[in-house]
């Protein structure tokens, strides 16, 4: 079993699970390693752009099952660095597909993709099903909508067995500080800690997202690989838009101190998709899957990571 990206935020929690839960021979390619690598994990720094190391990599493994994760997976870099993500993205995965195809492999492979493919969504549209057409709105939706593009592809032309999945936005302990969640998060914890001034800065308040525990969405990936029927595409979400205020809300409501909110015009995007959220009737009636997680929960686990953190950095000075 291979996970490409494994040291990101899904793949630190999918690999957790799978040495938990399972005995599979588990392997994962990443460009870094990280604290907490579970001992079954077989970490190897392959880098999918370079498509003789890809191949290099898949002729020692020989897995029997793919999940990719590896991407470029924030909107607002793709728009400072469009071309490295379409590389990353668009490149990395046709290396992988090519990589299978000529060494002869027949690996269940889940290529993950990403709401973005669908992009503008009208209100009346929403909630989105798997048949909607794409309309993407960033340079990050454009090169998962060509990621998801290929990977039909490769299970027509080709009849490997492909499952596709598209992830609405997933939140949790591990993510970035870039995204909303943590952003808004290591604010709280950092006034708390008296890092920072009592003024949290935001982007736009308004727009509505579908928000999943990163823990559910793992699961979701498992089922997938090991059920999801090939060349078969799969939304992955709550089903609940929820506006990014409402979200804001309820952190402050779990914070310390009074805090100060502004907006930061630095984090308004040049396009904004203003509502998003899931059908996912396919995946729920299909393989049994459905959140486990409360949104209040994923908020109070990421702001008591950023608290503990933010001890780390006060104790430091």
């Amino acid at each position: 079993m291979l996970i490409t990206g494994v040291s990101g935020f899904v793949g630190r929690h999918l690999v957790s699970i799978l040495a938990q839960e399972t005995d599979w021979e588990l392997w994962g390619w990443a460009r870094r390693s990280w604290a907490g690598i579970p001992n079954r994990l077989q970490l190897a720094r392959v880098d999918l752009r370079d498509p003789e190391a890809v191949r290099q990599g898949l002729a020692l493994v020989r897995p029997e099952g793919i999940i990719h994760l590896a991407a470029q997976s924030d909107v607002a870099e793709s728009w400072k660095d469009p071309w490295g993500t379409f590389e990353t993205n668009v490149r990395g995965t046709l290396n992988l597909l090519e990589g299978i195809r000529t060494l002869g492999l027949q690996p269940r492979v889940l290529i993950v993709t990403s709401n973005e493919v669908y992009g503008l969504i009208r209100p009346e549209e929403v909630p989105v099903r798997e048949d909607h057409p794409f309309r993407p709105a960033n340079p990050y939706g454009i090169s998962k909508a060509a990621q998801d593009w290929l990977a039909a592809l490769y299970a027509t032309a080709y009849a490997m067995p492909i499952i596709r999945a598209r992830p609405f936005n997933h939140i949790g302990p591990g993510q970035d500080p870039r995204f909303v969640v943590p952003s808004f998060a290591r604010q709280i914890a950092w006034i708390e800690a008296g890092l920072q001034d009592p003024v949290l800065w935001v982007g736009n308040l308004e727009a509505r997202r579908d928000f999943t525990d990163v823990r559910d969405v793992a699961r979701a990936y498992r089922l997938l690989l090991e059920r999801g029927e090939p060349g078969e595409v799969y939304n992955i979400g709550s089903g609940r838009p929820r506006s990014i205020r409402e979200v804001l809300e309820l952190l402050l409501a779990m914070a310390r101190v009074n805090v100060r909110v502004e907006v930061d015009p630095q984090r308004i995007r040049p396009v904004e998709i203003p509502i998003s959220a899931a059908d996912t009737a396919r995946i729920r009636e299909r393989l049994g899957w459905e959140p486990r997680i409360p949104l209040e929960q994923s908020l109070r686990d990421v702001l008591e990571e950023w608290r503990a953190r933010a001890e780390q950095q006060r104790a430091g000075r």
